[in-house]
């Protein structure tokens, strides 16, 4: 039994991961605990941040008896950026708002960029506000749930939340900072104090570190009620699940892609100094002096989690054997991954996702390497965006659960022409989290020599993507006034906010976008009068 073992935990949007690791980088044990989001209502994905908490408390207890005095110090992270509004004791006073999958700020996007300016907002936080940031979602809040805004004194995110939980220290890392635009300044490295005024009054705002920074120690009354934690171990500050994950990989210097696959896909590339792009995501990064530009799509793994459970008993396995036999280009079948609407580069939050080619002759396999196939032509077009803001990644580290898929990987290879690397551990930020938790303690190896490279996922061309991914381009650009139709009549049909909307009331909304002729109700089609 190791004297000193750390541990790592991080929130995901479908599961919190913990693992617990010696000095040397070996893992001595893992846990996943699994959850939900609430998709229910219209353009809201949020969740009860509590869950995060009792799911840290539950992977703590589990994994205790790999640390017998309690785990000697505890890093965290997840998924954001997030905003859950909470009282002045850090209970949450609404269900969490998620990242930019989380769609409900669009009115309020336009409110700040007229208050503020889009392009004063871009110049000095580095992004364009979009269903990303925070800042719009805290407006958001204050018009549409005024009584749970009424009742927020503080807002956290799920690694600060845990922080706070564990040390009682109020405190986020720049990295998550920086997405809370237009809050943030990104040339002073700290919050804009008149804008936090006016956007969140009445909201005090935590003060900031570095994600590597020890946040405080594990109080004494927190270790007295759950099991392997000891009482004065230090807690890092946290960050962003992505962010840890490229440090899980070793991917944070000058020049390095870090390449997430997961429920949804992240892209973050790190360089020496400040970069933006008008599509994409700028901000600090997880030390000082490193600054990122990162991209996310809305959908990745969940879309092929979607194609599995709607081709009902369908295995992973199996449509993945048959997505390789159907081929390059999927035999005419080309797919735009806008199933939750889209992030970067194209910051839609009306996009849908699009099949175009089916025919009757078309198979499971050849839907679902559409699928695939898709996540690698968004890749290429994130990729296009890097290179227009002046980064060309030197390498490429990829990490996550999709690479546990060979054809997955190997199409976004193929389509991009970008050799990956693959370490040896792919288990992901908690991995990451509990690197930089040792280094609170000890003076760890670099997490390179924790987690070495074992493998490069060489492209192997296809001069069909070449051609493929044109029409992928064209297609979004064809059906975007189709896409956002088609999203504004499910939004009128759809639960909204204030409840269902009647009948005749969503019906004639339709029928004002187009989308319903004149002579139907309910979706059925009634003959005319007489």
């Amino acid at each position: 039994m190791c004297s000193s073992v750390v541990l790592g935990v991080d929130v995901g949007t479908s599961s919190t991961k913990a693992v617990a690791i010696s000095l040397d980088g070996r893992i001595l044990g893992s846990a996943t605990r699994t959850h939900r989001v609430d998709r229910s209502r219209p353009g809201l994905v949020s969740m009860d941040g509590e869950v995060w908490w009792h799911e840290f408390v539950a992977l703590c207890t589990e994994l205790s008896p790999l640390a017998p005095t309690g785990f000697a110090a505890v890093g965290v992270s997840g998924m954001g950026p997030t905003l859950m509004l909470c009282d002045a004791d850090g209970h949450g006073v609404a269900p969490a708002a998620l990242y930019g999958v989380d769609t409900r700020s669009a009115e309020q996007i336009r409110e700040l960029n007229e208050l503020f300016g889009a392009e004063e907002i871009y110049r000095t936080g580095d992004a364009y506000l979009s269903t990303q940031s925070v800042g719009p979602k805290f407006t958001w809040f204050r018009e549409q749930e005024p009584a749970a805004y009424a009742a927020a004194r503080t807002f956290h995110m799920p690694a600060s939340l845990l922080v706070h939980r564990l040390t009682g220290e109020y405190v986020l890392d720049h990295q998550s900072a920086g997405q809370c635009v237009p809050l943030y300044d990104a040339a002073r490295l700290e919050w804009f104090t008149e804008r936090c005024a006016v956007v969140a009054p009445g909201i005090t705002f935590p003060r900031l570190a570095w994600a590597g920074d020890r946040a405080g120690d594990v109080t004494a009354e927190v270790a007295a009620r759950v099991p392997g934690l000891r009482a004065g171990a230090p807690v890092t500050v946290g960050t962003i699940d992505a962010w840890a994950e490229a440090h899980s990989v070793g991917a944070t210097e000058v020049g390095d892609l870090m390449l997430m696959y997961g429920t949804t896909l992240c892209l973050v590339a790190t360089q020496d100094h400040r970069v933006s792009h008008p599509m994409m995501w700028g901000s600090p990064g997880l030390v000082p002096g490193r600054w990122t530009m990162s991209g996310g799509m809305g959908t990745s793994g969940a879309i092929t989690a979607w194609v599995r459970d709607l081709l009902g008993g369908s295995t992973y396995e199996s449509l993945t054997c048959e997505a390789r036999d159907s081929g390059p280009g999927a035999r005419g079948l080309l797919m735009l991954p806008y199933f939750d609407g889209e992030r970067t580069p194209i910051l839609d939050s009306s996009a849908r996702g699009t099949i175009c080619g089916l025919t009757v002759r078309h198979t499971r396999g050849d839907l679902f390497r559409a699928t695939l196939e898709a996540v690698g032509y968004a890749v290429r077009h994130h990729l296009e965006a890097f290179h227009d803001a002046g980064i060309v990644p030197r390498r490429t580290v990829a990490v996550g659960g999709g690479i546990q898929s060979p054809l997955s990987s190997q199409l976004v290879s193929d389509i991009t022409g970008m050799a990956q690397e693959v370490t040896e551990v792919t288990i992901g930020a908690s991995y990451g989290d509990a690197h930089l938790a040792a280094a609170l303690i000890a003076d760890p190896a670099p997490i390179s020599e924790w987690n070495p490279v074992v493998r490069v996922i060489e492209p192997r061309p296809e001069p069909v993507y070449d051609d493929l991914y044109l029409l992928y381009r064209q297609l979004y650009e064809s059906t975007r006034s189709i896409q956002h139709a088609l999203a504004a009549y499910h939004s009128s049909t759809a639960a909204a906010p204030g409840g269902p909307e009647e009948p005749q009331r969503a019906a004639k909304r339709a029928e004002d976008l187009g989308l319903q002729p004149r002579g139907t109700a309910g979706g059925r089609h009634c003959p005319p009068p007489g």
